[in-house]
C-alpha cells in the first residue's frame, strides 16, 4: 500500500506540474498581457505604451523563466529606471537589505490580484473557505440521500419502487441548476406563490447559515448530483443482487434485510465511492452558476470574476487549487478503492 501511495503521489506531482504550466502558458499569452496593460494603464495606449508596461514588470521574459519565477525556484526580475529599483520581490523604495531574491508560490507569495487590489492568497483561502461550507452542507444532504434512494431501487429491479425512484433520479439529473435555482426561488422565494418561506438571495449566509438562508442554493446543487450518484448505486446494487453468493444466501434462508445490509452493499459501495469523490471538484468549479444565482461570493463566483475581469494572478491561483483539488481527490479515491476492493489489494 505505501508504494502504491507513493507511487501516486509522483504521477500526482508530475500531472499537477505540468497542468499548470499549460494554464500559466494560456493566462501568459500576448493578448491577454495586452489587454491587462490597457486595464491598469489606458484602452487607447499605443503599443510601444502596451511593451514598455509590460517590460517594466516583468511580463515579456521567456515564458520557462517567468513560470519559474511565478513558481518561487527562479530570482524574481527586477527594473532600474530613474535611479528607482524596482522587482517582483519588493516595492520601490525597498532598502537593498530588505529585498527578497526569491518570491513565488513555494515562498507562500501568489501575487496581488488586479481588481480586488488584495493579496490573491488571502482572497483565494476566503472564498474556498465561503465554498467549502457550502461543499459540506451539499454533501451532507446529497450523498445519503442518493445512496438511499440507489439501494432501494436496486434491491428489486423492475419494481414500481423501482422505476419511480429511477425517474426520480433521471429527472433530477437533467435538470440543470439554472432551471432547478429560478424554479425554487420563483415557488419559495418570491411573492408570486405566496410562499415566502426562504431567501433568494444566500448573501446573509456568508455571515450567518441559517435554515433560511442556505436551503435553497444546498437542495440546488444537491438534487442535480443525487440522481447521478443514485444510478450508479442502482446499477451497482442490481449486479450485486444477482450474484451467486446472494443467491446461496437466499436460498439458506437469510433474512432479505440481513443480505442487503451485511453482504451487498458494501461490494454495492465500490463503484459509487469513485463517483462521490469526483463530487468534490465538480462542485468545486460547478458551483458556479448557483453561486452567481444566489449572491453567494464563494470560490465559484471568484472564478467568473478573475476569468471577466483578466485578473491574471487571481486566476492563476484559481486554477492551481481547482487541479490540486482534482488531483486530491483522485488519490484518496484510488486509496478508497483499494481499500473496499480486496481482489485489488491482494493483486
Amino acid at each position: 500500500m505505501g508504494l502504491f501511495i507513493l507511487r501516486r503521489l509522483g504521477v500526482m506531482l508530475l500531472t499537477a506540474l505540468c497542468l499548470t504550466f499549460i494554464v500559466f502558458w494560456l493566462t501568459n499569452l500576448y493578448p491577454n498581457l495586452e489587454k491587462l496593460a490597457k486595464t491598469q494603464g489606458n484602452f487607447r495606449m499605443s503599443d510601444e505604451a502596451v511593451e514598455s508596461y509590460l517590460a517594466n514588470r516583468g511580463y515579456l521574459q521567456p515564458m520557462p523563466v517567468k513560470f519559474g519565477q511565478w513558481l518561487g525556484v527562479l530570482p524574481g526580475w527586477t527594473n532600474e529606471k530613474d535611479g528607482e529599483v524596482t522587482g517582483r520581490c519588493f516595492d520601490a523604495g525597498t532598502p537593498e537589505e530588505q529585498r527578497d531574491t526569491f518570491c513565488g508560490v513555494l515562498q507562500g507569495d501568489w501575487g496581488r490580484s488586479t481588481v480586488f487590489k488584495d493579496d490573491v492568497g488571502a482572497l483565494v483561502a476566503t472564498r474556498l473557505g465561503l465554498t467549502g461550507k457550502l461543499m459540506f452542507f451539499v454533501m451532507l444532504v446529497m450523498v445519503p440521500s442518493a445512496l438511499v434512494l440507489g439501494v432501494l431501487a436496486g434491491m428489486r429491479e423492475g419494481s414500481a419502487t423501482d422505476r419511480t425512484l429511477s425517474t426520480f433520479s433521471i429527472a433530477s439529473t437533467a435538470t440543470p441548476e439554472y432551471v432547478s435555482g429560478v424554479i425554487f426561488i420563483a415557488v419559495f422565494a418570491s411573492s408570486a406563490f405566496g410562499l415566502k418561506w426562504f431567501k433568494g438571495s444566500a448573501t446573509s449566509a456568508m455571515e450567518s447559515v441559517s435554515f433560511e438562508n442556505f436551503t435553497l442554493p444546498v437542495i440546488t446543487i444537491a438534487l442535480y448530483g443525487m440522481g447521478y450518484i443514485a444510478r450508479m448505486t442502482r446499477a451497482s446494487m442490481t449486479e450485486v443482487m444477482t450474484a451467486q453468493y446472494i443467491r446461496t444466501a437466499r436460498l439458506k434462508g437469510v433474512k432479505f434485510s440481513n443480505i442487503v445490509l451485511k453482504h451487498a452493499l458494501r461490494n454495492a459501495l465500490i463503484a459509487p465511492f469513485t463517483v462521490i469523490m469526483l463530487q468534490f471538484p465538480w462542485l468545486l468549479n460547478g458551483v458556479v452558476i448557483v453561486e452567481t444565482l444566489f449572491n453567494y461570493k464563494g470560490f465559484g463566483w471568484l472564478l467568473v470574476a478573475a476569468a471577466s475581469n483578466n485578473d491574471i494572478e487571481l486566476l492563476l491561483a484559481v486554477s492551481v487549487v481547482s487541479v490540486v483539488v482534482v488531483l486530491v481527490t483522485q488519490l484518496i479515491s484510488d486509496i478508497g478503492y483499494v481499500y473496499l476492493n480486496p481482489r485489488i489489494r491482494i493483486s
